[in-house]
């Protein structure tokens, strides 16, 4: 009797033993809040706050006049303070710009011009991106005979100015019947697109495993199914990327829109020159600077919307060569 009793006290002490050890075990896999370093300011680090401070006003500073301004009746914009905030804030130079400002002869204000930009960006940022996915993906993974020598094509024409080609463009789209009209205008956005957007994806498919196509290959997938049911659905952050890159271009694209567009469809940006050069009657400061503004409004919310998934794409390979 007295051996078993000493036998259970022995495996109780074990056990408690054991429950201690696996108690401070999981007490040390716990990492403890270490207490929170205080900034140093030293003059490394008050030189670098002092530059972001410089840089971001040398570029907010613009945006803020031309805010200011586009709320000022021209009461205030004559007596000169230009950086004075309005004392009578007022929208009608925001409706004057969008509705009736004139544009030349005709005074229908910018909204004209904001929907033949849409009409013209959407259909060139698809076909661009889709053209340059497909280039890129067969550049990484098929590998066709002469695929160096197409690709280096393509670079060459990133490369060449734009205004070289304005005249060579302008006589074949004549002959084709394409000049002065949507569909060559939106043929000229795809073209000039197409390099840049295929070295963009060539370089992200790069990056990818080829294990994933062989086994891909090895499964039977063919050309279009292995695309557009295995590298499309992992291209979502270089498509947020092109996107980003071709809508901006697009829509600040000023001499293409100008000369290929035709007089139905000049986009925004020729629209917001015409307003500006108008030199019959009083020059509306405020008017002006508020058509600026709607201008330049898609790209800034399109880029602060998805800005978090463009340095996404960046830094999963979208640039890397």
């Amino acid at each position: 009797m007295m051996g078993q009793v000493v036998k259970l006290d022995k495996t109780a002490a074990a056990r408690a033993a054991e429950q201690a050890r696996l108690a401070a075990a999981n007490d040390a896999s716990i990492p403890t809040p270490r207490p929170r370093r205080k900034l140093a300011w030293t003059p490394a680090r008050i030189g670098v706050y002092a530059f972001l401070i410089v840089a971001a006003l040398f570029f907010l500073l613009p945006l803020y006049v031309m805010l200011v301004t586009s709320v000022k009746p021209m009461e205030e914009i004559r007596l000169g303070t230009l950086f004075a905030l309005p004392q009578h804030m007022t929208l009608g130079p925001w409706s004057q710009a969008w509705s009736s400002a004139c544009t030349g002869l005709e005074c229908d204000g910018i909204r004209g011009g904001f929907w033949n930009s849409v009409a013209i960006v959407v259909p060139s940022t698809i076909l661009s991106i889709a053209i340059g996915a497909i280039n890129g993906y067969a550049l990484s993974f098929w590998r066709p005979r002469g695929a160096g020598v197409l690709f280096a094509i393509l670079m060459m024409g990133a490369f060449i100015p734009v205004q070289v080609m304005i005249y060579p463009l302008v006589r074949v789209l004549a002959a084709v019947n394409l000049f002065s009209s949507l569909p060559g205008i939106i043929l000229i956005h795809t073209i000039f697109g197409m390099p840049v957007m295929t070295l963009l994806f060539r370089n992200y498919y790069a990056a990818l495993p080829m294990e994933l196509f062989k086994a891909a290959r090895i499964d039977g997938g063919g050309f279009w199914r292995i695309f557009l049911q295995l590298m499309l659905p992992m291209s979502t952050p270089v498509i947020v990327v092109a996107v980003i890159m071709q809508v901006t271009g697009i829509w600040n694209d000023f001499l293409l829109g100008l000369v290929f567009a035709g007089s139905e469809h000049l986009p925004m940006t020729v629209q917001l020159n015409n307003i500006i050069n108008t030199t019959t009657g009083e020059r509306l400061y405020n008017v002006n600077m508020a058509a600026t503004i709607l201008t330049s409004i898609v790209p800034l919310v399109l880029y602060f919307i998805s800005g978090r998934w463009f340095v996404r794409g960046i830094a999963s390979g979208a640039v890397k060569g």
